[in-house]
């Protein structure tokens, strides 16, 4: 029976009951002690539930990936999730909220655009995998929204007719450390080396002083590529603004960190390109 129902019938006290009976009805403090029995009982299910789908996510996930990049690959996931978990317990959620984030980030890259060509590959291939599982369709839609505001470019201005850079819209705390789990594993030592993979992956130019970083790029653009791209130019075309769209506090003093240290490699970078070190 649902808490409200639960609370509804038991607090009801008709007028006309004698004494004795009203006796037998519970005290105020009982039916708060029930309702709040009730819900975590259907928290601790919800969690149990989604340890399972966890377990089914990882083999799912490693034969999805079985065949990406290093940039992109289970280890990647695994970092992610990390991170996540990490991000989790410093900004204080509860059972259920860590593990709704788990999932997540276990499933984010799932049929990534950058490889499948598709934007809405993540989310059809997603919401076909929990279905199966057996989650429930509130569970799948908070999991779909907390993956479809993971991405970098969800949050670039778009060229056609799509307006603003949707930075202002709210963001649950469980999508704010998904996506800050991800971004750290974007930058510093591992991001740097990710970079790289990427690049060569995709047969890109390490650098050319002659083409400099694009600036403003729309999601569109982003999404374009381009021959002209170059790997050193994703630094600024990308990773280095992540530090400043961190979403909690706990990502954002990690980020600091890895983000001083990418400037110094680009330092080193330049000076050993142009033969000064």
């Amino acid at each position: 029976m649902p808490t409200d129902v639960l609370a509804r019938e038991i607090v009801i006290k008709p007028s006309n009951l004698s004494a004795s009976v009203h006796a037998l009805l519970p005290t105020a403090s009982t039916v708060r002690r029930l309702v709040i029995t009730r819900i975590m009982s259907v928290a601790k299910h919800t969690s149990l539930v989604l340890s399972d789908v966890i377990m089914a996510a990882e083999d799912f996930v490693r034969h999805e990936l079985a065949a990406m990049d290093a940039s992109h690959d289970f280890s990647h996931i695994q970092r992610v999730r990390a991170n996540a978990r990490n991000l989790a317990a410093m900004e204080g959620l509860d059972a259920e909220a860590t593990a709704l984030v788990d999932l997540a980030a276990l499933l984010h890259d799932v049929r990534d655009w950058k490889y499948s060509g598709s934007d809405d590959a993540t989310t059809g291939a997603v919401t076909a995998f929990l279905t199966e599982q057996g989650l429930n369709l509130e569970i799948i839609n908070r999991l779909v929204a907390i993956i479809s505001r993971v991405g970098f470019k969800e949050e670039l201005a778009g060229t056609n007719g799509s307006g603003a850079a949707p930075q202002a819209l709210a963001l649950s705390l469980e999508a704010a450390i998904v996506q800050d789990a991800d971004r750290l594993d974007a930058i510093g030592a591992i991001g740097i080396a990710r970079c790289f993979t990427f690049g060569g992956a995709k047969h890109r130019v390490l650098y050319d002083p002659d083409v400099p970083p694009r600036d403003g790029l729309s999601k569109e653009q982003y999404m374009a590529g381009g021959a002209q791209v170059t790997t050193i130019n994703h630094f600024y075309e990308k990773l280095l603004k992540l530090k400043g769209m961190m979403k909690t506090s706990a990502g954002s003093k990690i980020a600091a960190g890895r983000h001083a240290f990418m400037e110094q490699y680009l330092q080193q970078f330049y000076d050993e390109w142009n033969g000064r070190l």
